[in-house]
């Protein structure tokens, strides 16, 4: 379970703070820190969103509070990053939680990414490691994402490797997060990352104080592995330290739904531009266990059903040809619903055997009078084998800082991607948060 006395926790601090960061790491990081930005603000034009703002009025001037703050409205709107194997959701915690130190810290840009890039690979780390049977159970963001805000915070208040590990001890012993939520499509989700990110920068504050934590939480008889994860791969958390920063392996959503409903999506694009929907007689979906665990819902009875439902996102993306925020309202759902009711779903290979760490779909549909179309899926647009350029990334930032009343987007945007060139950190928390 340990390797030799070193613990997994000290370990894991020891790699990331290890590894060599690279001007192009700073760069790609820039792009995902704007990125959660993003999303965290477009999340306020959102009914939850707006509830988590009115909570945080008079509670802003607490770091903690910020980060909770943060996290939970980037994790509303269903378009923020996502890493495959770790099946995480990086930058709504680590992206948070920095930012909300630096709020009252002098802290150089380049110093703040590289804080975050260090939150995303022990979050990923950590993730890569819970194995399959936690995720029906747990959502991973809410479990792992303490580790990673814990990693970041640590890096930003300067903790010397044992209080990094008391740190990374104490948020992971914060570790929670059920799957309830989606019975009643309740907003837990986004209460999911803002504590993650919450617990993080908590953990750490309170190891600058030397206030310990458990030095073995995630592979100890009473820790993390043991009470969560029943098929659980302790070797992933340090396995090939070699190997590029788990940033450059994160996805980044083009489409504003639960990222497993994301290859059937990508499919159905390709078959809306060579078919008319009209003539679609059936849909026969084949994914990933997984897929169908999180996202079997034949009928969307609300916008935030229809964004974890692979029924109506292949029937919107056949009908619409594009997905955007539209796309899963009122007037597309009712539009949906009688195509969606012809969508069946199964688990089969070879996308069951190859997840998590391809996540794909094959979307094939039957048309009246005769015929049958199909798309394959083994991965999908932002992942990292076809990427978001940067181009691509700026101008989904624009719209979703728009989105989220920000006019004055470019500064921003400019800002963000100077911290990678040396430039200071922008102030994004007055920007979204209430003052008193």
């Amino acid at each position: 379970m340990r390797n030799g006395d070193i613990t997994l926790t000290r370990g894991l601090v020891r790699l990331i703070r290890g590894k060599p960061v690279e001007a192009a790491d700073l760069e790609r990081t820039a792009l995902f820190t704007l990125d959660a930005l993003a999303n965290a603000a477009a999340g306020r034009n959102s009914e939850p969103g707006r509830k988590l703002l009115a909570w945080a009025v008079g509670r802003r001037g607490d770091a903690g509070r910020r980060a909770l703050l943060m996290g939970g409205l980037a994790h509303i709107l269903e378009v923020d990053d996502v890493h495959r194997a770790a099946v995480v959701h990086t930058g709504c915690v680590a992206v948070p939680a920095a930012f909300a130190l630096a709020a009252e810290r002098e802290i150089a840009g380049d110093a703040l990414l590289r804080a975050i890039l260090h939150g995303f690979e022990a979050m990923c780390r950590v993730g890569m490691a819970v194995g399959p049977a936690h995720y029906r159970v747990w959502h991973n963001t809410a479990t792992c994402g303490p580790f990673g805000s814990a990693m970041a915070a640590s890096a930003l208040l300067g903790l010397d490797e044992d209080q990094a590990v008391h740190a990374l001890g104490n948020a992971g012993t914060q570790s929670a997060g059920l799957w309830e939520f989606l019975a009643t499509g309740a907003m837990s989700k986004h209460l999911h990352a803002g504590r993650a990110a919450e617990a993080g920068v908590v953990a750490a504050e309170l190891a600058a104080l030397g206030f310990t934590g458990p030095p073995a939480i995630i592979e100890g008889k009473a820790g993390l592995f043991a009470g969560a994860c029943p098929d659980a791969d302790p070797g992933a958390v340090l396995r090939a330290p070699e190997a590029r920063w788990q940033l450059h392996e994160t996805s980044i959503k083009p489409w504003p739904s639960c990222r497993h409903t994301h290859p059937v999506i990508d499919g159905a694009l390709e078959l809306a531009a060579k078919i008319d929907a009209a003539r679609v007689e059936s849909v026969a979906v084949t994914t990933y266990g997984a897929a169908i665990d999180v996202c079997d819902r034949p009928v969307a009875a609300s916008e935030y059903e229809a964004k974890f439902s692979l029924q109506h996102g292949a029937a919107a993306a056949l009908q619409r040809g594009t997905m955007d925020f539209a796309a899963f309202g009122p007037e597309a759902r009712a539009q949906a619903a009688p195509l969606a009711a012809r969508v069946t779903v199964a688990k089969g290979d070879p996308f069951d055997a190859a997840y998590p760490v391809d996540w794909g779909a094959r979307v094939a549909v039957r048309l009246a009078g005769g015929g049958e179309i199909e798309a394959v899926r083994h991965r999908c647009k932002g992942d990292p084998e076809a990427p978001l350029d940067a181009g691509e990334m700026v101008a989904k930032a624009r719209t979703l800082l728009r989105f989220g009343g920000l006019d004055d987007a470019d500064a921003l945007i400019d800002g963000v991607l100077g911290m990678a060139r040396g430039g200071p950190v922008p102030d994004f928390v007055s920007l979204i948060a209430p003052a008193r």
